[in-house]
């Protein structure tokens, strides 16, 4: 009998750390939207980055403001950055992907920004979540 229960908290355990685990797909899949927002900012092309964000007004970015939905946020952007100048060239550093489960994964970086007079920098947390099979930042917070 003990040995039963033992064997299954061990299953029960056991089943917990897979559905938390991520398969190296789930990982490059995220780092790709990473990789392509980077790209569209170093390209000057907000629209294109925006993609990396699901189309929705339950979004959430957290900045110097907080800015609800996906418009909210395309329109935040373009009018602080209303120009390739403006926007400069986009680094990140990756510091953490957890995922807490198979649908969504914490993401914790470093950015970096170059322009012309200066080199702003920060971290930030985003929620990334699988939505219809393609991983989109839910949540954002960068200070």
């Amino acid at each position: 009998m003990k040995n039963s229960i033992l064997f299954a908290l061990l299953i029960f355990v056991s089943s917990l750390s897979y559905a938390q685990s991520a398969t190296p797909k789930d990982k490059a899949a995220i780092q790709k939207v990473l990789d392509e927002q980077v790209k569209a900012w170093n390209e000057a092309n907000i629209d294109e980055f925006m993609k990396g964000y699901w189309k929705s007004d339950s979004i959430l970015f957290i900045g110097k403001k907080i800015t609800k939905g996906w418009d909210s946020t395309l329109a935040r952007y373009k009018k602080s950055y209303p120009n390739p100048k403006a926007m400069g060239k986009l680094r990140f550093e990756i510091l953490k992907m957890d995922f807490t489960s198979t649908q969504s994964c914490l993401v914790t970086g470093k950015f970096f920004l170059t322009r012309e007079n200066d080199n702003p920098q920060g971290i930030f947390t985003l929620l990334f979540k699988k939505k219809n099979g393609k991983w989109l930042i839910m949540y954002d917070h960068t200070s």
